[in-house]
């Protein structure tokens, strides 16, 4: 299964070397048919009723997840509600705990090199 890494986001550009998708329903099928190394989610997603949150219930329910998980929302109540749901599911042994998820809120505008590099070593 090809290798690739995923950028949920409806309005940022993605990082070079990314797979942009702008709803829940492209991510889920990504997820469902490629072997994912890095996915790096947004919360706040044009449709109000489907978000990030939504989008990470259904990866544990369905038990869909990526090598990496990064959550990169500028909505902080909706970032880490998201991350912490993931958590829970490695705590309750729902998700492998060797994957890495991590909460690391971008800029809607500029990304500073220094954040970019999260995604560049992870390549």
């Amino acid at each position: 299964m090809e290798k690739i890494s995923v950028f949920l986001d409806d309005y940022r550009k993605a990082p070079d070397g990314y797979v942009l998708v702008e709803t829940i329903d492209e991510c889920l099928e990504l997820l469902q048919n490629f072997d994912i190394e890095h996915l790096s989610l947004d919360h706040d997603l044009l449709n109000k009723t489907r978000n990030g949150f939504m989008l990470v219930q259904e990866m544990v329910k369905e038990k869909l997840f990526a090598n990496r998980i990064t959550i990169h929302s500028a909505n902080s109540v909706g970032g880490k509600a998201m991350y912490n749901c993931l958590k829970q599911a490695q705590r309750n042994l729902t998700m492998p705990p060797a994957i890495i998820v991590s909460l690391r809120p971008l800029p809607l505008k500029f990304f500073p090199s220094k954040v970019l590099q999260h995604y560049i070593d992870i390549r």
